[in-house]
């Protein structure tokens, strides 16, 4: 069976009251169309449902008039899954790049999703000359490669099993510091690089916690990164954070909170799906997140979203809309005004409630969908108020689950997560993410004299120094706090 769902929210007394679970895995930096663009073919879905995917003609300019055609990635060819090969450019500038074709914005900011090509040439260039990693054989069209689906069995898989959004946008048109801001607190304050880390202002998680509604964060094997970013994050007790060991444990003993919110590993080798690292470790992730929460006992009351915060620079042919709603009055750097969603992102919503081969879409001319709708599900789940402007305008995704009777069959049974072949390009590199959360640590206030053997940030030169740093400031930072010697609730408060 198929559905085409296309509602703001559910109605009253609707299958997401009886969701008890909001899980929600985010990945990094990949478009719709890089991973999900060959889902359904001729942009036609099950039961003639419309699909916004790739016909296989589409292409891009190489700046020397020549068309640069999308193309399959042939994921038995050596380094398949470190595709596209380099870290294309980032942020906003080179986002617009990518969209417009020059770094500014045109008066009116109509998109023609016409530089990437363009700008994954500059990127490689800057990426040789920044001694950063390029896998052999990386030209400037390898931006234009697609995943199939029988290249993703598990994101595909589960697109097809349940649902898939094919118009799920970044909340902004940058990188992923302020788009993973937007999905926390509908909001990055003003900022559009990743320059800033931590803002100031409430999260989910504090509202959750201020309406006595439960919440976990769980890093993927070290402190989640998202814990740093917000005051009531910081400050929350440690019975909110885990690991995502934890994360398997609390699935099967029917512990999860109302929300749980999912972090890969930040490093070169890690499961993140960031460019040009092992996109078939984040498809093992994925099917180890879908495989908890199905054999768990609160699978018939769980919605699981799988999201990624960014397009990373990767390829996509929808232009993203306008009319964004701003989330608050503060000053956008760069002159951004809040008003344009970012590029396409792959997100797939998976439950018992929805049934298989379902596109969820709101209806066009609607606000679109972006990372706040998932802020907008938990408020509207729970009753909760909205953060900022931007997610009391989002629609939610409640309008999915169009099951009342949870389904029983299992369409991941015999899917196993591909391997990759070829050498990680990108290996023996300290990731961005990774340095942030080192810096993160290094700004958590404790007296220097809880400092005196602790190892310092500027003598750090690789991952693993980075990754024992990140665990040892933390504890210490833990340990003071226990003590009474930093900031924050005493490690004995309850959650």
């Amino acid at each position: 069976m198929s559905t085409s769902a296309q509602f703001d929210g559910p109605a009253q007394n609707s299958p997401l009251d009886t969701v008890q679970h909001i899980v929600q895995l985010m990945l990094e930096n990949r478009s719709f169309d890089h991973m999900l663009g060959f889902l359904y073919p001729a942009k036609s879905g099950p039961g003639d449902q419309p699909f916004e995917g790739l016909l296989g003609t589409e292409s891009n300019d190489d700046g020397t008039g020549k068309p640069v055609t999308v193309f399959q990635i042939d994921p038995a060819s050596p380094g398949g899954y470190f595709m596209p090969g380099a870290d294309p450019g980032e942020g906003y500038s080179n986002t617009n790049v990518q969209l417009f074709g020059i770094g500014r914005p045109p008066s009116p900011p109509v998109a023609t999703m016409s530089g990437f090509v363009t700008s994954f040439a500059s990127a490689i260039s800057y990426d040789q000359r920044s001694n950063r990693s390029v896998q052999a054989g990386t030209t400037p069209a390898s931006i234009m490669g697609i995943f199939p689906p029988s290249a993703l069995p598990v994101l595909s898989g589960l697109a097809r099993g349940f649902a898939v959004c094919d118009h799920w946008y970044s909340s902004v048109p940058t990188e992923t510091l302020p788009n993973r801001a937007f999905a926390s607190a509908a909001t990055s304050q003003g900022h559009m690089d990743d320059a800033t880390s931590s803002f100031t202002v409430q999260s989910i998680f504090g509202l959750m916690t201020a309406h006595s509604v439960s919440w976990k964060i769980y890093g993927y094997d070290a402190e989640p990164l998202t814990r740093g970013s917000f005051p009531d994050t910081v400050d929350a007790p440690e019975a909110n954070f885990g690991k995502f060991a934890d994360f398997q444990a609390d699935a099967a003993a029917g512990r999860l909170p109302a929300y749980s919110f999912l972090e890969p590993s930040w490093g070169s080798t890690g499961n993140s799906e960031h460019p040009n690292y092992d996109v078939a470790l984040g498809e093992a992730l994925i099917l180890q997140v879908y495989q908890a929460v199905r054999s768990g006992p609160g699978w018939a009351n769980t919605l699981l979203i799988i999201s990624y915060d960014e397009h990373g620079g990767c390829y996509d042919h929808v232009p993203p809309p306008t009319g964004a709603t701003p989330p608050d009055s503060t000053a956008g750097e760069f002159g951004f005004d809040f008003t344009r969603f970012g590029v396409r992102v792959p997100a797939v919503l998976v439950s018992p409630l929805i049934p298989a081969g379902t596109i969820f879409r709101v209806p066009d001319g609607s606000t679109p969908i972006d990372h706040t709708s998932v802020l907008k599900t938990i408020e509207q789940r729970w009753g909760l108020p909205a953060l900022t402007a931007r997610d009391a305008a989002a629609p939610s995704l409640g309008g999915v689950l169009t099951l009342t009777t949870p389904r029983t069959d299992d369409p991941m049974a015999g899917i196993l997560p591909p391997t990759s072949s070829g050498q990680n390009p990108a290996a023996g590199e300290i990731s961005h993410l990774l340095s942030v959360q080192a810096q993160q640590a290094s700004d958590l206030q404790v007296p220097l004299s809880q400092l005196q053997d602790a190892p310092l940030l500027a003598n750090q030169h690789t991952p693993a120094d980075y990754e024992r740093y990140i665990a040892a400031r933390s504890d210490t930072w833990k340990a003071a706090r226990a003590q009474g010697e930093a900031p924050g609730p005493l490690a004995a408060e309850p959650s």
